[in-house]
């Protein structure tokens, strides 16, 4: 395999390669690193006995994620206030066509779900995102993690009981989430507690990410009065130039609040019933970073 065909094909792999190590670790930043340093795994081998380079390079890549997601857990970080994984734009347009497939997708990059896999341990997690969000066979996933089969059974029925127990419920339909979303905003916009109040569930819990470095609450807030009341005082304070627009962030419609030209913050729904279950407003500017191109 020439050089010039190795980087074509790396190329080809590396939105699956960024998707993997996103799911593993929840921050962008530390999956481009992941991946790069596949890249320099892979440009440095020996590739003549490669039969499935696609197979090759996620292997290589979830052992960089559990190494990295290892060390993270091991320094013991410390985060101020209540943690979200870092906005990943997501855009499967006419790449994943099937219905099914997309809700899958959807919902394994799901702010929800990132946050509960944040408690798995990193085997855990790898096995989860391996199986549950890219399909591979028991025996497959056991080969890249040098794991038997009956091994990997047992740590995907442990993952997978665990996310269900701990995710909250949602709709992934995005039609209903875009509608809600603009009638949330408006109502905060306009100050209007009475209608925030109508579109919240009565136990609906606002998660806030700042990281101490911006304006969000330092706890979660839960019940629909504390939410509605603190989104009201929220848009008295405003943001200066304030615009916006929506994106498909992490497999569902988003709102990105704007300051001029520089991203403030992104709101994410989760909606069941016809109701706002919970509300995600990521304002970390670490965070907001890759935003700002588009």
């Amino acid at each position: 395999m020439t050089t010039d065909t190795a980087t074509d094909v790396f190329e080809e792999h590396r939105p699956v390669l960024l998707g993997v190590a996103y799911r593993m670790l929840g921050r962008l930043a530390d999956a481009e690193d992941v991946v790069q340093e596949a890249w320099l795994r892979w440009s440095g081998s020996d590739r003549a006995g490669v039969r499935e380079p696609r197979g090759y390079l996620v292997r290589v890549t979830t052992r960089l994620a559990i190494d990295r997601l290892r060390h993270i857990k091991s320094r013991g970080e410390t985060y101020v206030g209540p943690w979200l994984p870092e906005p990943y734009v997501t855009d499967f347009g006419d790449t994943v066509p099937d219905t099914a497939e997309r809700a899958v997708l959807a919902d394994s990059v799901s702010l929800a779900v990132l946050v509960v896999l944040e408690s798995l341990s990193p085997l855990e997690r790898a096995v989860f995102v391996l199986r549950e969000a890219f399909g591979y066979p028991y025996a497959e996933i056991g080969a890249m993690l040098d794991r038997s089969e009956s091994a990997v059974r047992q740590l995907a029925g442990r993952a997978r009981r665990h996310v269900d127990e701990r995710r909250p419920r949602y709709d992934v339909d995005p039609a209903q989430r875009r509608d809600l979303t603009e009638r949330f905003l408006a109502a905060a916009a306009d100050g209007d507690l009475e209608g925030l109040m109508s579109l919240l569930a009565p136990d609906v819990r606002l998660v806030g990410d700042s990281g101490g470095k911006s304006r969000a609450p330092l706890r979660v807030l839960e019940s629909a009065d504390k939410v509605a009341r603190f989104l009201v005082g929220a848009a008295r304070k405003g943001i200066p130039d304030f615009s916006y627009r929506f994106l498909e962030v992490n497999g569902g419609p988003a709102l990105l609040a704007l300051s001029g030209d520089k991203p403030d913050s992104v709101f994410q729904l989760d909606i069941a019933d016809g109701r706002i279950q919970s509300v995600y407003i990521v304002r970390n500017p670490d965070k907001l970073r890759a935003l700002a191109a588009v």
